[in-house]
Parts: C-alpha cells; structure tokens; sequence
C-alpha cells in the first residue's frame, strides 16, 4: 500500500499584545477551536469530514500537540499590567492557553507610547522572548509570527514596536505579518492616540512585512448597519474581526486548491517595501432575518468586497481610488470558473480601478474549508465566504488623518512633557512625523500614472 508522504509543518507564532490584542485573542482562538474541533479544554471535538475525523491533522500550523492528545495554541499573551490576561484566564476558553506563555507586568503603561517603549518594555520583553525562542525550537518550521495589537495604546505601541525590532534582529529571515487596530476617524479610546500611532508606524516601518489595518469606527458601522445590532458591545466588534482574521489565516491552517501561505501575501501585496498596508474587506456580512433573501453567488460576494461598507478601515470615501494589488481568499465550495468570471465582470464595469504600471491586478487563493460561525453569535451561517486584501492608495487617507491630529496637538506641544519624561527625545516627534509625511506621498506618487520613485530604505 503506498501512503502519501505527509505536508511538512510550517508553523505559525500569534503574540497578543496589550488589552486590544489580548481580547481580540480570545474571540478569535476560540473562532479557530470552532473551527479545527478543539475544545475549550484543548482535547478534539469530533467533526466528521467526508467519514472522517477532520480539520486538524491536515495543517497543525496554530497549534502544537502536548503528545496526549491535548493541542495548545502557539501563542503568547503580553500586557504590562495583570488585570486582562487575568480576564483572560477565567473565559470560557482560559485554561487553553499555556501559563507560561502569558507574560504580565505589574504597571499599566497609561496610553503612553514612550512608558511602554522605554521604561516598561524591558521588564515583559526577557519573558516574551523566552517564550518566543521556545516556541521557535519547539517548531519544525517555523514560517513567521503573527501580532495583534492596538497601534492608539501604549502597551500595543510602545511595546509592539520595541518587540518587532528584536524579532527582526533575532529572526530576520521570518515574516512578520500584523492585525492592527487603527485609530478612527471620530470615535477614539484616548486622546493622545495621534502621538502612539505615529511612533509605531514610524518604529516599525523597516521591521514589517505586512500590516492589515482595522478601526473601530469601520466595524462599529458593520455591525449596527449591516448586522441590525443597536448598541455593539467590544464583544460584538471582536467576533467579526475574529470571523475576518479567519478568513486570511484560513489557507496558512488548511490544505486547498489554491493555497496562500504568508510569504505570498507580501509578494503579491507590498509593490515597495514601505507599502505594506493592505485594505481588508470581508463577505458576506450578513444578519440571521437576511440570510434567506440575500443573493450569496460568487459574483455578489465578489462585488460586496468593493464596497465601502464592508471594509475594515474608513478610507477611499471621495471616490478617488487606485488598487495597486489584490488578493481575494475564498472558503467554501467554489469553481475557478466562477471566480474568473466574477473578475471579468468587475474588470468590465470599470468600476474597480488598477494602477497602469500592474495591469494583472488579482491574486487568488481557494480554500474548500467552508467557513464557521459561532452558533449564537452575530453573523449567519453561510457556505462560502471571501476576504480581500487590497494594496490601495486610499490607505493614505487614514495617515493624513492622523498626521492631521498629531499636527494640531504637537504644535502645541501638547501632552509631549509625558513621552519626554519616559526618556524620549524631542527629535523622535519630529522623525516620526517626517516618515509618516512621506509615507502618505509615496501612496500618493504609487497612485499615480507615470514614472515615480520611492524611498526605498527610509
């Protein structure tokens, strides 16, 4: 009898940084647990595939198996102050995390870029690497690391910057992807969230493949418009952000027809090193009372993904808008046929527009593992859906946002004797805010028709 040689492992590090990412943590691995038919205690939930047990044993890429049946995730919980990765501990999914690998301070970093970056990051940081080492020798192939983080807080700024530049000195030749929570246009947490936002994104310009961006405000408005849900709670903004990360991990946990592993997104993603935010979009979004009169083809769904209600950060709003590259991940039972006709049908309208200098455009990924929805939770069951990632010149739309916010305060000088005080220099504000200015022209200059240069190594 001869058997197939089994897939070599590529393994996948998740680091939770501060209260955003620690919370979004816990929606989505227990999205995953639903998915891959582990428990809440981490032992196998029976699912049945085609007569057999499924899911898990195809892609271990999340998870690493204790060698008694008990699978632990890959994933390492940091926060500078106790009380949320406590919070953690006592959900319903709490003793599936590995103790060790939640690392906790006993100060709160109080919104403040330069605390978490200067003075607290060094007392979660030996921990995290340990940890981090650990899990790397552990691996047979470890294929990168994932972070969540706030980039408005200071634990999710300061700390997250400080730790990707030692990811990129230690393990230079693993990608590094993140999910970032953006601040929004008008609904923000902290006031100072303008200063922490222009430090991450300046810190971690050279240290970052890619970086998916999501505000509050964009997902708030999914679910009380498109989702019916009259005073969305974290709770409701974090499952959906757990249903679309879902959808872009989706081909680094299962086999496919199409498969994306992490190292593609980058490829097909950042035309240049600095432009490496891609716009994520999902579909369906759709309530339980609408599931039965919305029309769910590929083609629809593949529409849905352009518009400006189902994408995960605010932007492209005046209508002027250049893609630069997309990939569409689909889950479910889908023909390539389908696929290459609901494109050519977006070509066609014109309505979608590439930049003259990439005229192929789409980047496909298919995966037959049909998306899961938590059965009490926001979103209808369906049998397909499709996440997109888009490279757009829209995104700078939400840098020139904030820049605009960090402008008004910093000429001020408003609030800065807090960061100077943690040991920051006034140079940083303006070398971040220098970066962040040419970030948004190289969006700009990428959009446009012509020959253009880009600041490769700034």
């Amino acid at each position: 009898m001869v058997h197939n040689t089994p897939r070599r492992n590529r393994e996948t590090l998740s680091i939770h940084i501060g209260q955003a990412g620690i919370q979004m943590g816990e929606a989505i691995w227990a999205q995953y647990g639903l998915e891959h038919g582990i428990g809440r205690d981490g032992q196998r939930i029976g699912i049945e595939k085609d007569g057999k047990d499924a899911s898990f044993t195809e892609c271990p890429t999340f998870y690493s198996d204790n060698g008694e049946g008990r699978y632990v995730p890959r994933a390492i919980f940091i926060d500078t102050e106790p009380m949320v990765i406590d919070q953690l501990q006592t959900a319903d999914i709490g003793e599936l995390f590995n103790p060790e690998y939640l690392i906790r301070g006993k100060e709160d970093a109080a919104n403040n870029y330069a605390r978490g970056y200067y003075t607290l990051s060094h007392t979660t940081l030996t921990g995290a690497m340990e940890a981090v080492r650990q899990i790397a020798e552990d691996a047979d192939n470890l294929q990168g690391m994932i972070l969540y983080h706030s980039c408005g807080g200071g634990t999710g700024s300061g700390v997250a910057a400080h730790l990707l530049q030692e990811f990129a000195e230690e393990f230079p030749r693993k990608c590094r992807l993140s999910f970032s929570v953006y601040p929004s246009p008008y609904l923000c947490t902290s006031v100072v969230e303008p200063y922490n936002t222009v430090f991450v994104t300046h810190r971690t310009m050279s240290c970052m493949e890619c970086a998916f961006l999501m505000d509050n405000q964009a997902i708030y408005n999914i679910c009380s418009a498109r989702l019916s849900i009259v005073r969305p709670s974290y709770a409701n903004l974090n499952q959906l952000i757990s249903q679309v990360v879902s959808g872009v991990t989706a081909s680094l946990r299962f086999g496919g027809d199409l498969n994306v592993d992490m190292s593609e997104f980058q490829t097909n993603l950042v035309p240049y090193p600095r432009l490496h935010f891609p716009v994520i979009s999902f579909a369906p979004i759709i309530s339980c009372e609408n599931v039965n009169h919305e029309k769910l083809d590929i083609g629809a769904l593949t529409k849905q993904l352009f518009q400006l209600d189902s994408q995960m950060v605010r932007c492209g709003l005046a209508g002027c808008d250049k893609y630069m590259a997309c990939c569409l991940l689909y889950r479910g039972h889908i023909l390539p046929k389908d696929i290459n006709e609901a494109i050519a049908s977006i070509k066609a309208t014109r309505s979608v527009q590439f930049v003259d200098w990439c005229p192929t455009g789409f980047k496909i990924g298919i995966n037959s593992m049909a998306p899961k929805m938590a059965p009490s939770g926001d979103l209808a069951p369906v049998r397909r859906s499709v996440t997109m990632l888009a490279s757009r010149k829209a995104i700078s739309d939400a840098w020139s946002n904030i820049d605009e916010k960090f402008d008004m305060m910093y000429r001020k000088r408003a609030f800065v004797h807090w960061y100077l005080g943690e040991g920051m220099e006034l140079y940083e504000f303006n070398e971040a805010r220098e970066n962040l200015a040419s970030l948004e022209m190289d969006y700009r200059e990428a959009g446009q028709t012509g020959s253009f240069v880009l600041g490769w190594n700034a």
